[in-house]
């Protein structure tokens, strides 16, 4: 299995992903259109030509981003692939120098045992302003706010600042 940034080829996949979850209530849905004017945000894992996992890393700040669109094909789940993803997003984003991932869930205790600590959605005004707002959502919003320190993380291998980005002109 590969993990590498996405490409404008994964997109039809990525959404794919993201619709089946959405679909389970699991994730906020996200229109074709959008990925693929931000799929430089997306990470994905590769296996045997195949998107079978995907997650964005969504900027706010010089300092602040989120993970979000975290998904693994339902065939693959447990197999450790959501944690390769977030592990190459948590490098992505020391290598831009911020110093704190957030990530909103459902799912609390897989961020967790990856290091993730509860935090008040409160400590967020730029993902309050910026994404809550506009969410049907937004009044009964089971999620919970995880936040991770990037002092405590030491980057892997950076692959993907090598790997070669597809560009339209």
């Amino acid at each position: 299995m590969t993990v590498r940034k996405g490409r404008f080829a994964d997109v039809p996949e990525i959404h794919r992903l993201v619709s089946h979850y959405a679909a389970e209530r699991l994730m906020l849905p996200r229109p074709l259109s959008d990925i693929y004017e931000n799929v430089w945000e997306f990470t994905v894992a590769e296996e045997k030509g195949s998107v079978v996992g995907c997650g964005a890393l969504r900027l706010y700040s010089s300092e602040l981003a989120e993970i979000r669109s975290l998904g693994v094909d339902a065939s693959l789940k447990s197999h450790g692939i959501g944690k390769q993803m977030v592990e190459e997003l948590l490098d992505e984003a020391k290598v831009l120098c911020l110093k704190t991932v957030f990530a909103l869930t459902i799912a609390p205790t897989f961020f967790e045992k990856l290091g993730f600590h509860l935090t008040p959605r409160e400590k967020f005004p730029e993902k309050v302003w910026q994404d809550c707002l506009r969410c049907a959502l937004y009044t009964c919003c089971n999620e919970t706010a995880w936040t991770f320190d990037l002092a405590e993380w030491t980057p892997k291998a950076r692959a993907f600042l090598n790997d070669p980005v597809e560009v339209l002109i």
